[in-house]
């Protein structure tokens, strides 16, 4: 398996200019890159892919036009372009909406990529070694597992993180006979088969009224002007924020899950169809795929089963299989005997229906 683990990093003034010297310089190979593919196809007719424009990188170098400190970060930029043009044909290819790839902006190109350990850069006790930076400050709050595969340097706001990408083995938890089913929702986070409610958090709405407040101060600054972008930094800020609080939440609770139960059945839910309708900042709030992403990621580490079952009708009959009433009553109850709330109703049907695949699911 692939594991990240992210660390938060401390370089001085001199440090920052460097690595903000790096990303410019990357942005710079990123979009001279893109204008180059857009110019062969446009006048030749010619689509250029990777390795044409890598075969071109040791004798840009030679020239002293292009000043990224390592190489395999530089093969790394012309990668993200042949991802965003494979990604670009591939929508089409689908018939979906497909964005053409854009040029990017100094401010908005935020991490580099060195794809192997070892070649310049350096994890030591305390620093990380950073080729062409220099030995930078990291806070190991948690030791590094796995064999290092790549290091990225990321610039969120006005901080600075290092990920590690590491090969880790699965690490599976002792057996056992607990079956869970997991009905998410807006009013509370998650209703789960065995009665348990999870409140909804609400990050989101919570810090609004300091969010209001920083963006009121952005809208009256002028644009683009140096008060300007400082704002912009405090309104970067409380996104961040935000984020930790949602990730930190749902980490927790997905641990927590994985670590009691042997069997976890989940709604396949199309949450980019849900997330485009009337709720759709409550549902951009409680962050339902990054959860499930979570559990599933962590079950597969853990040796857990987990099973996404189809989540049309789930609210809509009881787990005995017949059909419940509408979804105004929030009470259900049915012939069969079983009275409790609709959502636990549906979390029973969803353990149900997860079991029913289960056979079907060990075999693919």
């Amino acid at each position: 398996m692939r594991k990240t683990f992210k660390y938060r990093l401390y370089p001085n003034e001199a440090q920052q200019e460097l690595l903000r010297v790096q990303l410019s310089e990357a942005c710079r190979l990123y979009n001279a890159a893109l204008q180059e593919r857009r110019d062969a196809y446009k006048s030749h007719g010619k689509s250029l892919n990777y390795y044409d424009q890598a075969n071109q990188l040791k004798e840009i170098r030679a020239s002293g036009n292009l000043q990224l400190a390592n190489y395999h970060c530089c093969q790394d930029v012309l990668k993200r372009v042949h991802k965003a043009f494979a990604a670009f044909f591939r929508g089409i290819k689908r018939k979906q909406r497909a964005g053409y790839p854009r040029f990017k902006s100094h401010r908005r190109y935020d991490s580099i990529t060195f794809p192997s350990h070892g070649d310049g850069n350096k994890l030591l006790e305390k620093h990380l070694r950073v080729q062409g930076v220099g030995d930078i400050k990291i806070k190991l709050h948690r030791p590094v597992s796995g064999k290092i595969k790549t290091v990225s340097v990321k610039r969120e706001g006005n901080h600075w993180y290092a990920c590690f990408s590491c090969a880790v083995s699965a690490q599976p938890l002792p057996e056992n006979t607990n079956q869970i089913g997991i009905d998410v929702g807006l009013e509370s986070f998650a209703t789960l088969s065995t009665g348990e409610i999870v409140d909804n958090p609400g990050h989101f709405a919570q810090a609004e009224k300091r969010l209001r407040r920083t963006q009121r101060r952005v809208s009256r600054r002028k644009k683009y002007s140096k008060r300007w972008r400082k704002t912009v930094q405090f309104v970067q800020n409380v996104h961040r924020d935000i984020r930790n609080q949602r990730r930190d939440f749902q980490h927790k609770l997905s641990r927590e899950i994985v670590d009691r139960n042997q069997f976890i059945a989940v709604e396949d839910l199309n949450v980019i169809g849900l997330a485009g309708g009337m709720l759709a900042k409550s549902v951009a709030d409680v962050g339902w795929s990054s959860f499930l992403n979570m559990l599933a990621y962590k079950a597969e580490s853990a040796g857990r089963q987990l099973v996404r079952v189809d989540p049309r009708g789930t609210s809509q009959r009881c787990p005995c299989g017949k059909p419940a009433r509408k979804l105004a009553n929030r009470q259900h109850v049915c012939t069969c005997g079983l009275q409790t709330t609709r959502d636990h109703a549906s979390s029973l049907g969803i353990l149900t229906f997860g079991l029913s695949l289960q056979p079907l699911t060990a075999v693919q």
